[in-house]
């Protein structure tokens, strides 16, 4: 059974020194594994696309502390007539579907890591617009830092709908461990392999955003009778 324990509260303040050790200490070691790839990567972005090579946007972090998270650019500025951004299954590059399908595109969230922003694991940072449509369970996701793979990452990723997704964000908090991150951490290289639940033309991805979905439900809610009036 889950063992529900209000967060990290319960557990003992050297794990959770150590786990920002581990984090440190993988991150400098992928970044050295990477530091070629990376630079081959941003090239390219730059000679296909031009810069910017990375793209930046603010997410909220642990507390719901916004800060900037860094990914390699796969998509162009490509625009309509009215100067509203094309769909993005038509703005996303040949370069950029390759970045996804193989996950580089998040190579640059290390740097986050190192920052302190960010963990090798936790509950992934969404979009800071989603924060008035959590429930409190799953508010705990700002109660740890925000993680580059986490539980929900390796139990269906983007194939998940917002309520599972969710929910697991708010177990592994609940739960966690670092035997829980070394688990995580293993698994995510199995996912990547196999790439499980990667999602690369974002057309084919029908989960609506989450303040949407959230909102239709309130409004739907809010016109259902009262079988008791």
């Amino acid at each position: 059974m889950p063992r529900a324990c209000g967060g990290l509260r319960g557990h003992r303040a050297w794990g959770l020194r150590f786990k920002r050790l581990l984090d440190v200490a993988l991150s400098i070691g992928l970044l050295a594994v990477f530091a070629l790839p990376m630079v081959l990567v941003a090239l390219a972005i730059r000679l296909t696309m031009g810069p910017p090579v990375l793209f930046r946007q603010r997410r909220p972090g642990k507390d719901r502390k916004e800060f900037t998270l860094l990914k390699f650019r796969t998509m162009t500025d490509a625009r309509d007539a009215n100067g509203r951004p094309l769909p993005d299954s038509q703005r996303l590059t040949p370069l950029g579907r390759l970045l996804r399908k193989t996950s580089l595109d998040e190579l640059p969230q290390l740097i986050n890591v190192l920052r302190g922003e960010m963990s090798l694991v936790g509950p992934r940072p969404l979009l800071s617009r989603y924060l008035p449509y959590y429930t409190a369970r799953e508010s705990l996701r700002f109660s740890v830092p925000p993680g580059i793979t986490g539980w929900a990452q390796i139990h269906g990723r983007n194939a998940l709908g917002w309520d599972d997704r969710l929910a697991l964000d708010a177990w592994y908090v609940e739960n966690w461990s670092l035997g829980l991150d070394l688990r995580i951490l293993a698994k995510t290289v199995l996912c990547l392999f196999r790439r499980r639940g990667v999602v690369v033309d974002t057309s084919s991805q029908e989960l609506p955003d989450l303040d949407h979905q959230r909102r239709a439900f309130r409004e739907q809610s809010r016109h259902v009778p009262n079988p008791a009036g």
